[in-house]
């Protein structure tokens, strides 16, 4: 999954071994998703162990059926009231109690597994807007994260389960951005709610199952999704501050190349040292990387804008074209941003594109800056390597 390669990952080798594939920990808090009934996603049932075959369960397909209580993606033939076992899926629930839960209503890892792969699969269905897409699947994988809390399942198998669900989040998150709506910044707000305890979660996960000097293939760059997140002390995120976690990180994660690129990162967007933080992210992101930190590279790009039209000299308007080179930008986007920010630009005496600086009317919109293509960065190959 990582564009650059692990020096310190171990990427061969199952702990445990294939017998515990679906195992139970006894170790694993029995609130893994840091959730609680109200709005979460693991239970006060004891653990036990699914029966359930299929996507969902008979009854709560059936009850479904009657109520009209179907999605788009389960409707058979687009009836509303018809569904099959290859289409519907367990819905979350958002409080359960022992009375309510029967093995048969449970699905077990392998059915999850599957269910999740029909999910993911969804992701870039042209048949419906994104934000219907990413209701269904946001909703569901709810579910599949219950159904795992429920059985107490910890195994790499499941590592993985947590992992691709994370990915949907992260995804998610720059896709809503390019949506429009009323209910898109309460998806945005729910998404990013649910990709920080699905973190937690995944993270946990990671820890019960820790061996002496290893570290899961792709541990490292789901750990630095945290950084990325928490670059910015105002944005909101929940988790603990940055000087706390990095104290619990092992040795070898904290040396891996995934987390001295965060740290990196860090460093620049902390000192505003704009063209090491773009330069960065293009030469050594991986796509999930480059997708959490688009924001990031949205406010570098204006904080640069800015630097420029306070600090520059007055009488020496600023060229566009090297405004481009150090932004990587292209010229034309270089020139929409300027315009987002309220500048003015011209040509001078000798045909070139200019920025005249100590404008008084910089101002960052309220809608926030469009998404510009990261030259040096091919997000299409990112996302081929990802997969």
């Amino acid at each position: 999954m990582n564009r650059r390669s692990r020096g310190s990952s171990s990427s061969s080798g199952s702990v445990g071994g294939a017998s515990d594939s679906c195992r139970r920990r006894s170790d694993v808090p029995r609130n893994r998703n840091n959730d609680n009934n109200k709005g979460g996603d693991s239970a006060d049932v004891s653990f036990i162990v699914g029966t359930c075959s299929s996507m969902c369960p008979e009854r709560e397909r059936v009850t479904r059926e009657r109520l009209r209580d179907l999605s788009v993606f389960e409707r058979l033939h687009g009836n509303p009231t018809k569904s099959s076992s290859d289409l519907a899926v367990k819905k979350f629930c958002r409080t359960l109690s022992a009375a309510d839960v029967q093995a048969s209503d449970v699905r077990p890892l392998p059915v999850l597994e599957e269910t999740l792969r029909y999910l993911l699969s969804l992701m870039d269905s042209r048949e419906h807007p994104f934000e219907v897409v990413h209701d269904f699947i946001f909703d569901r994988t709810r579910s599949v994260r219950q159904d795992l809390s429920i059985q107490n399942l910890a195994s790499e198998r499941v590592i993985h389960l947590y992992e691709e669900i994370v990915k949907f989040h992260v995804i998610s998150r720059q896709r809503l951005q390019s949506c429009s709506g009323a209910s898109i910044s309460s998806m945005h707000h729910l998404n990013m709610e649910q990709l920080a305890k699905t973190l937690t979660t995944l993270y946990n996960i990671y820890d019960v199952n820790r061996k002496p000097d290893y570290i899961y293939e792709n541990e490292a760059e789901f750990r630095s999704l945290y950084v990325l997140l928490h670059l910015n002390t105002s944005s909101g995120v929940m988790g603990e501050p940055l000087s706390l976690w990095f104290r619990k990180l092992t040795s070898n994660l904290i040396k891996s190349k995934e987390m001295c690129f965060v740290r990196k990162l860090l460093r620049s967007y902390r000192n505003g040292n704009y063209r090491s933080f773009l330069r960065t992210t293009a030469s050594e992101a991986t796509y999930l990387q480059y997708c959490i930190s688009e924001p990031h590279i949205r406010e570098m790009r204006s904080f640069a804008v800015e630097c420029i039209n306070n600090v520059c000299y007055k009488l020496q308007p600023y060229p566009l074209l090297r405004l481009s080179q150090n932004l990587m930008m292209k010229e034309l986007d270089v020139e929409s941003l300027c315009h987002e920010c309220g500048l003015e630009i011209r040509t001078d005496s000798d045909g070139c594109i200019v920025l005249p600086t100590k404008q008084t009317s910089f101002c960052r919109p309220k809608e926030g800056f469009k998404n510009y293509d990261l030259i040096g960065i091919e997000v299409e190959s990112l996302l081929c390597e990802d997969t």
